[in-house]
């Protein structure tokens, strides 16, 4: 016959881990880092709580939500990652800053000396495709 006795409680375990995530509906890309805290419950299995920015939060692997878009179809990744997509969607500076005018503008009314570049959802998540 097994007789509980009375225990006081074990002090929790931390662990830290981060994790890069793209959302695939908005192409939103960040990373989070994460405070792991194993704990033993009363009856003696284990389970884990996350914090994020001393908050606590879910699991980052059940269910992430982007935090854009507030959509779940998110890929978790190592972390790094999204400073690897920032490189690499990092356009040159220009060598020649525009001046100033003063009558109108030459390049259809923007004041920017390109035109922008429409990026697409394959674009920016060729950088996280396995080789």
């Amino acid at each position: 016959m097994h007789t509980a006795t009375a225990q006081s409680p074990k002090p929790f375990e931390t662990v830290y881990e981060s994790y890069a995530f793209a959302c695939m509906r908005c192409a939103h890309a960040w990373e989070q880092s994460y405070e792991i805290r194993h704990h033993v419950d009363a009856e003696g299995q284990p389970f884990v709580t996350y914090y994020a920015d001393d908050k606590r939060v879910p699991s980052p692997l059940t269910r992430p939500t982007c935090e854009n878009c507030g959509e779940h179809v998110v890929r978790i990744m190592r972390p790094g990652q999204v400073s690897v997509v920032a490189d690499a969607l990092h356009l040159p500076k220009p060598s020649v800053f525009p001046q100033a005018t003063t009558g109108p503008l030459q390049n259809g009314g923007s004041h920017e000396p390109h035109p922008r570049h429409h990026w697409h959802l394959s674009d920016l998540l060729k950088p996280f495709h396995r080789k």
